[in-house]
């Protein structure tokens, strides 16, 4: 199985986070386990070729990451793996793609300030002009019309951001109900977050149950729809651990890379 992932794939990764309050948490207390357990990590090995292999893994702490990890497949397998086949099963898909549709939407301000960070005006348009149009003509993201029109979605986040600036990523960490991440990347989920207004509906007028109903929705469209992908890995893969740890550094420093080399003018092809 290939596991380098397209936008598609990587949007359907995004989405199986969990709520932001609950994400936020189980990222808080993975951060304070790492500070509290200090030991728990592999030391760098003498021989020179497992040097070289642990420096690529960049993975210092893989035996709490692995712990982590444990933790969060057997909330998969135990939990979110049946309710997500339940949702497959009782939703049909075009309300399961306007599901997908409205939490991409409510994303792309953040997007839209992390392509301005990155130095690239004209992916901050595209992104700019997708939230208008799918606010307004898609009715609040339920529909892509953006995409009918030719301003596809593109991944962008602060911590890709910082990426591009040259900030290192610091060692791979795996958060439960987060994924594969890295220092960086934690402080740019952090950022993110800032940058969504979804994130700030307030009480009242219904809003705030809006905000949990769009979170826990998009919650479990994001877990429905990597089924059959976390499924291959595990059955593919000797270690799956590794292998997705691997494909997931590789993935990050490919986008990282598509940003820095993405020279495109400023204005769409159409109005030139």
């Amino acid at each position: 199985m290939d596991f380098r992932q397209d936008d598609n794939a990587i949007r359907e990764t995004r989405l199986r986070r969990v709520s932001r309050r609950s994400r936020t948490l189980a990222g808080a207390l993975a951060l304070l386990a790492l500070g509290a357990c200090g030991s728990i990590r592999n030391p760098p090995p003498t021989d020179p070729d497992d040097l070289a292999d642990y420096k690529a893994a960049n993975d210092p702490y893989e035996p709490l990451n692995r712990k982590m990890y444990n933790i969060q497949m057997w909330a998969y397998h135990n939990a979110l793996r049946p309710i997500g086949k339940a949702w497959i099963w009782a939703i049909p898909k075009p309300v399961r793609h306007s599901v997908a549709n409205i939490a991409e939407t409510w994303r792309e301000p953040s997007v839209f300030f992390s392509d301005v960070g990155a130095g690239k005006p004209r992916r901050a348009g595209d992104t700019f002009m997708r939230f208008a149009i799918n606010m307004s003509a898609g009715v609040g993201g339920i529909f892509d019309v953006a995409g009918l029109v030719g301003y596809n979605q593109h991944e962008t986040d602060p911590g890709l951001t910082m990426g591009t600036w040259g900030v290192p990523s610091g060692p791979y960490l795996f958060l439960p109900f987060l994924g594969p991440s890295n220092f960086r990347d934690s402080a740019g989920y952090g950022i993110s977050q800032g940058l969504t207004p979804i994130n700030y509906v307030p009480r009242g007028y219904e809003l705030l149950t809006f905000n949990w109903a769009y979170n826990t929705a998009g919650t479990i469209q994001g877990y429905a729809s990597s089924i059959d992908q976390i499924d291959h890995v595990e059955q593919d893969s000797l270690d799956p651990y590794s292998y997705i740890r691997s494909a997931w550094q590789q993935n990050r420093q490919s986008q990282i890379d598509t940003i820095k080399n993405d020279g495109r003018a400023t204005t769409p092809d159409w109005y030139n």
